[in-house]
């Protein structure tokens, strides 16, 4: 019974604060907005593009790389399997080794000649919604880390790579149409890094989260202009990949009589997916033909959409970079000194 009334008084907290009516709200009505789109799109648009999926080629000895973060549940781990079937030698990335050994052996079981292990193809889709205020060991607010200064700094360790191979290479970043209820953003390095959000009476964890997304919509479209510029020909794309609403733990700190509601009422409308059709749009952006970078995947079929207007401010992306870039010299600045340190304890 205490544990009931303390639940009830919980969820009675939440649903009194702005970040709820946020979420509860515009968050609908953003994603109401993007189904419209589509169907304004296959009505009348002659503009209205998609794109067919282009299987990898496979050779016993030779397979394509996917790298694919926050991997152990939800998308990540739907993605997994269903590029492990595709052929493609998929490479998990999580915070715990035992969800990751389960991932691993879960693929195993069900498909034999799978190839996992805990670059051609990298899904940056690790993913929180922290709804109270939590740092990073560098210091940056974990929503802002995990969402975008996460996939980031990975993207940017690993484009060498992918610039090099010798096929075409595709970074995936997995956002949300949650990015629609941004109309205006600061990209300085305080506000990016999440420290700003420290003299906020009230944790905003529903905009930090809308955000995240936008941030990662900006820095794709960056980087598929950037790639374009170069003087050689380079054969890495870019897209990003709005799932919709999926049943996934990313709730997990929204208190579960509200989550659960929530469900019911999305599943009613006919809005929730599953992890398994979630992923569709995920693995359209993936599996595109080369030639489609900068672009936006949402609602299955190969089907894209414009983003919001703001997601394509170029002035804002390159600001966006510099700041992004900056904190990515810190961060391979500060596992450098640690690197070192650990070395001399050692010696």
């Amino acid at each position: 019974m205490e544990t009931m009334i303390k639940e009830l008084k919980e969820a009675l907290r939440f649903v009194l604060s702005a970040e709820f009516w946020r979420m509860g709200v515009l968050w609908t009505i953003s994603l109401l907005a993007s189904y419209l789109q589509l169907y304004t799109n296959r009505l009348f648009s002659r503009k209205a593009q998609s794109y067919p999926r282009c299987h990898p080629p496979i050779s016993p000895s030779l397979r394509p790389v996917c790298v694919i973060t926050g991997a152990t549940s939800g998308l990540g781990a739907a993605a997994a399997h269903a590029l492990s079937r595709e052929g493609f030698y998929v490479v998990l990335v999580g915070r715990s080794s035992h969800s990751l050994s389960k991932i691993m052996t879960d693929i195993k079981t069900q498909n034999e000649d799978a190839r996992v292990k805990a670059f051609q193809l990298l899904i940056n889709n690790a993913g929180i919604l922290a709804t109270s205020s939590r740092f990073t060991p560098e210091g940056y607010d974990q929503m802002l880390g995990t969402n975008y200064i996460g996939a980031f700094c990975l993207t940017t360790f690993l484009l060498p790579l992918l610039k090099r191979s010798p096929v075409p290479s595709r970074i995936v970043n997995v956002t949300s149409f949650t990015h629609r209820n941004v109309f205006d953003v600061q990209v300085d390095q305080e506000s990016v890094s999440g420290a700003c959000f420290l003299r906020s009476g009230q944790y905003p964890f529903a905009r930090i989260y809308e955000y995240s997304k936008l941030y990662l919509l900006l820095f794709s479209y960056e980087l598929h202009q950037q790639l374009g510029l170069m003087d050689k020909p380079c054969h890495v794309s870019v897209t990003a990949a709005d799932p919709g609403v999926v049943k996934t733990n990313i709730m997990r700190e929204v208190p579960s009589r509200l989550s659960q509601l929530a469900f019911e009422v999305l599943k009613l409308l006919g809005l929730l997916q599953s992890p398994e059709n979630g992923v569709s749009s995920i693995l359209d952006a993936a599996l595109a033909p080369p030639e489609a970078s900068g672009v936006y995947f949402f609602g299955g079929k190969g089907r894209t959409l414009n983003s919001s207007p703001l997601s394509h401010n170029i002035k804002l992306a390159k600001e966006l970079w510099t700041t992004s870039y900056s904190l990515f010299l810190e961060a391979s600045l500060a596992s450098k000194e640690t690197s070192s340190s650990m070395s001399d304890n050692l010696s």
